[in-house]
């Protein structure tokens, strides 16, 4: 059985490779992914940009790469496409054009909730079977669409402490692209030598996404003496007492392994201006998001996810995003309140979501 898949993330690969492990031996996957997950017809960082601009750059290269995919994807048995909307939705139509009684699964669904809301129903049109990883995404679908459960919680089954509020790790993660890298790294150095004169034997240690190593990226990281470099995210934050963490999936792992950390997300002007006019929320971490949504559900909150006061961590956006403001930050943080809140978030998502989504992507062969 071959499974076509279109996982453009580092975080998607990540989920993939988990669900690829419990797939039964007859199945073959191909498309965009991780050499080690399938055979990889594109590598996942070939997609990486950032913001409305590097998408400009980048487009005669997503226009073939669309062309490949979708004559490709319309010969397997089975789509398999995951996060990544502004590429998937496109690559859904054009497949279903060349083949239309082909099934197609999305996994990991584009953020309706978040920002234009009208996609559901293009997205509900093209594609057989949604895979769920949030239970307050549900009313936006009128079929098709199932919880299946959230993926983190694959990795991380036990509800166990990775933090240590009595050690001296500060852990530093600007993120895994370009821009993100280039406009936290000064603020990040910044602090660095704040944590530094005020804790002598702190150890500052920067997460770097493994695909970056010994490759050109690192150049845009500029000089990292005081930095002690992981290439590893579970293991990178393992023992922290505090996290500097980018806005993304990171901060939701960071949630599940109990450290305790602020988001820090600076964008270019112009990306930030025209994301404030289409994205209508208060709060941009997942772990926020979804603590509302918990709250929503339980008659605790009125506003919709991402609007209400409550929240699971602090959030410095754009011009609060300095590293003054980290330090106070780090200071200010409520332990108690953070650790009680990280149970209730873990009981809401309830379980992993891989065996679930294996299992709908096989139904047809039975």
């Amino acid at each position: 059985m071959k499974i076509f898949v279109s996982a453009l993330e580092p975080s998607s690969n990540l989920h993939l490779k988990k669900l690829a492990s419990i797939l039964p031996n007859h199945c073959e996957i191909m498309g965009v992914c991780a050499p080690e997950v399938g055979n990889a017809l594109f590598l996942p960082n070939e997609f990486s940009v950032m913001g409305f601009s590097d998408v400009v750059q980048k487009i005669f290269f997503f226009r073939n790469a669309l062309k490949i995919l979708s004559i490709e994807a319309s010969l397997c048995d089975q789509v398999l496409l995951m996060d990544s909307s502004s590429f998937n939705i496109r690559l859904a139509r054009l497949i279903k054009e060349h083949n239309p009684q082909i099934s197609i699964m999305y996994y990991i669904l584009p953020q309706v909730w978040a920002w234009k809301p009208w996609r559901a129903k293009e997205i509900e049109s093209l594609c057989d079977k949604l895979a769920s990883v949030w239970k307050f995404e549900l009313p936006y679908y009128h079929s098709k669409i199932r919880y299946v459960g959230h993926p983190l919680l694959d990795i991380y089954t036990d509800n166990e402490n990775f933090s240590d509020k009595n050690s001296d790790i500060f852990v530093f993660m600007p993120g895994s692209r370009k821009t993100e890298i280039k406009k936290l790294i000064p603020e990040y150095k910044i602090l660095a030598n704040k944590l530094s004169s005020l804790k002598p034997q702190a150890k500052l240690r920067l997460i770097v996404p493994p695909q970056f190593k010994d490759t050109n990226m690192m150049k845009h990281y500029g000089n990292l003496d005081g930095f002690e470099l992981c290439y590893d995210t579970k293991e990178g934050l393992r023992g922290a007492c505090f996290a500097f963490i980018c806005s993304g999936t990171a901060t939701l792992e960071a949630s599940l392994m109990q450290i305790p950390f602020v988001l820090v997300y600076k964008a270019k002007l112009i990306d930030y201006f025209i994301a404030r006019i289409f994205v209508n929320l208060n709060f941009i971490g997942l772990a926020n998001i979804i603590y509302q949504a918990m709250l929503l559900d339980q008659n605790k909150q009125s506003q919709k996810a991402g609007l209400g006061d409550e929240f699971l961590h602090e959030e410095l956006i754009q011009w609060d995003c300095n590293a003054e403001n980290m330090l106070q930050a780090y200071h200010n943080f409520d332990y108690n309140k953070y650790y009680e809140r990280i149970q209730e978030l873990r009981q809401y998502l309830g379980h992993g979501s891989a065996k679930n989504v294996a299992e709908w992507l096989l139904e047809s062969e039975y």
